[in-house]
């Protein structure tokens, strides 16, 4: 918008701003997104986040499952010394 020779730069409301919702590998949609932050925001908290996941699936197979330490570590495609680390954080002992 030209006023007085200068161009006057018009704010966009983020209403009407084209927004692209393309999502992420957690959520086709940033607006259906179960998360209660974007992944984006803070990469370390969804790290620690996805590690907590996983070490639950890990101390579940290990109990529930009757895995040893071996079989959860080809499952879970982790070393065995990751397995241990595991099982100390969630205060288990090794099966």
């Amino acid at each position: 918008m030209k006023h007085g020779g200068t161009a006057t730069l018009v704010d966009a409301v983020p209403e009407h701003y084209p927004y692209r919702d393309d999502g992420c590998q957690v959520s086709s949609s940033c607006l259906q997104c179960p998360l209660p932050q974007c992944k984006y925001d803070d990469p370390a908290w969804f790290q620690r986040q996805k590690h907590k996941e996983r070490d639950r699936g890990v101390v579940a197979a290990l109990r529930e499952g009757g895995l040893s330490v071996s079989e959860a570590a080809a499952r879970f495609e982790l070393s065995q010394r990751t397995i241990f680390r595991i099982l100390k954080r969630s205060g288990d002992e090794a099966t």
